[in-house]
């Protein structure tokens, strides 16, 4: 079992930047893959990043391509993703996951954190 708490979202103007984190329990984090998605109010939960078991293997949509990125400390347990040149359509609530391969889908992850809300205004 692993738990998963998100942090770090909020309310930030349109080119900004915010860094999400989400905190990890168990043991064995690190053979985890990690992802993250989100969700706008009306539409389907989108993939936006993930990370295998080191920084060098990641995948990123490519509306977030170039402006975000994924990485994860094992040794803190925790998984991060750092979103530069912010947009009115990053708003979401946004959500990290557990599974065990690196996937775009959501059905590949077991464990889901409770989300953290994202708004970019214009």
């Amino acid at each position: 079992q692993v738990q998963l708490v998100e942090s770090g979202g909020g309310l930030v103007q349109a080119g900004g930047s915010l860094r999400l984190s989400c905190a990890a329990s168990g043991r064995t984090f690190s053979s985890y893959a990690m992802g993250w998605f989100r969700q706008a109010p009306g539409k389907e939960r989108e993939f936006v990043a993930a990370v295998m078991w080191s920084d060098i293997d990641t995948i990123y949509a490519d509306s977030v391509k170039g402006r975000f990125t994924i990485s994860r400390d094992n040794a803190k347990n925790t998984v991060y993703l750092q979103m530069n040149s912010l947009k009115p359509e990053d708003t979401a609530v946004y959500y990290c996951a557990a599974g065990g391969l690196k996937s775009m889908s959501p059905s590949a992850y077991m464990y889901w954190g409770q989300g953290t809300q994202v708004t970019v205004s214009s």
